[in-house]
């Protein structure tokens, strides 16, 4: 069953040890998203290259 009390005290201890992260760890954080976009965006576009231009 789907307990709330439960539900709650987990989402509360979360909160309680969660903090805001300093700007180097986020800068950090930023590069590998960004660095991960990049490199997902380049795998479809060199898969749309292939199709345009070897079509099936």
């Amino acid at each position: 069953m789907f307990d709330i009390k439960s539900k709650i005290a987990n989402c509360k201890r979360v909160l309680q040890i969660a903090r805001k992260p300093s700007k180097d760890e986020f800068i950090s954080s930023s590069k590998v998203s960004a660095l991960g976009m990049f490199v997902i965006g380049m795998i479809g576009f060199v898969i749309f290259l292939v199709f345009v231009f070897l079509p099936l």
